[in-house]
């Protein structure tokens, strides 16, 4: 009984099941999977479009946005936002537990084209790492909960107005406005934590009012108008400002240091918060068991696995062995600009650290 009561309740939010999974869960796996596409390539287009915006003006990284004058860059927003139209769709079908982590697979596709376009080159534990991250996402899917079945805007509303996630709110809150105004003036430019911190505490919080404003139009359009709630229009509100305090510090991330590198560890940051956030407003795991709630925790588990060894393996250039973080050289070898090798560290803690390439060049000087 409690087995057919726990199955009705599941089908519930999403129409039949086909493969153990729900319709509603097939469409938001279709749509999540499209947009890591987009978003994947996004990535190299507006990179390359920052790198040309930088010879001629001010670096996005220093506080320039010159970038904004460059149809490159353009374009990659073009198809960055494809990618996010297919994700906010996506969430109003599916749990944020099952969308969330398959943006693993825009991982994969900015690492290859990367090392196609950028030049920066993917070693073979990298390619490991993509294979981790494609069965980790593989698991998730496979093990993700049903949606649960909201009927109106306001039960969302409901849901973040308990005291759990207002709690989580305020911390989110307050987290980024001390790495906004005390940490990124002094370490903006060397520690990758601190802009792509921003840019996942504040993800966190949009995800949740997306999903909520994808719930309202799913419904609007079903014939339940939603519009004439306040509540939709106060997440459209949260919604704008979360996306454009991402996109800044996400450009600046991106202009300060490799993209490779930018990439797995957003990702793992972006997506453990979101899962958080997604838990405690939706409750996700209430509608599973402890056998499925291990399960999706292991395959998230193999995924940082896969994105660790993404990171990690990018200081295997040249054939040098890994050493300690260094930003890889930014601007080299493309378009004639020149390297910078600065490192994620800051030298004044004791630790000399230089890029791969003057590593090299400063050990043969040495000979």
């Amino acid at each position: 009984m409690a087995t057919e009561a726990s199955t009705s309740a599941a089908g519930s939010g999403g129409g039949s099941w086909v493969e153990g999974m729900s319709a509603d869960n097939i469409k938001g796996l279709v749509l999540a999977l499209s947009s890591s596409f987009f978003i994947g390539a996004s990535f190299i287009v507006k990179k390359k479009g920052l790198k040309k915006a930088g010879a001629s003006g001010v670096r996005a990284g220093v506080g320039g946005y010159s970038y904004l004058y460059e149809p490159l860059w353009w374009a990659g927003m073009i198809t960055m936002i494809v990618g996010e139209v297919a994700n906010f769709a996506a969430y109003a079908f599916a749990p944020a537990i099952l969308v969330t982590p398959l943006g693993a697979l825009s991982i994969i596709i900015s690492a290859v084209l990367a090392d196609i376009m950028l030049k920066e080159k993917l070693h073979i534990f990298g390619i490991l790492g993509c294979v981790l991250c494609v069965v980790g996402s593989t698991t998730i899917v496979l093990h993700a909960p049903q949606e649960r079945a909201i009927e109106s805007v306001a039960e969302v509303w409901d849901l973040a107005t308990e005291p759990a996630f207002l709690s989580y709110a305020a911390i989110v809150l307050a987290a980024t406005f001390v790495l906004i105004y005390y940490f990124i003036p002094q370490y903006g430019q060397t520690h990758i934590m601190v802009y792509i911190g921003v840019c996942s505490l504040v993800g966190s919080l949009s995800v949740m009012s997306v999903k909520a404003l994808g719930i309202a139009l799913k419904l609007t359009f079903s014939g339940m108008n939603q519009l004439i709630y306040p509540q939709t229009w106060l997440f459209t509100i949260v919604v704008v400002a979360c996306i454009v305090t991402q996109m800044n510090y996400l450009n600046k991330a991106l202009d300060t240091f490799n993209t490779a590198v930018v990439s797995p560890i957003y990702y793992t940051m972006f997506t453990s918060l979101t899962i958080l956030a997604s838990v405690i407003m939706f409750k996700d795991w209430d509608r599973q068991n402890p056998t499925q709630i291990v399960t999706e925790m292991c395959g998230f588990v193999t995924i940082l696995s896969g994105t660790f060894l993404l990171h990690k393996t990018k200081d295997l250039v040249d054939g040098l062995p890994p050493t300690l973080p260094v930003r890889i050289p930014k601007h080299a070898d493309d378009d004639d600009y020149a390297a910078e090798g600065i490192p994620l560290r800051s030298a004044a803690e004791g630790i000399p650290l230089r890029s791969p390439r003057a590593a090299e060049s400063f050990r043969s000087t040495s000979l």
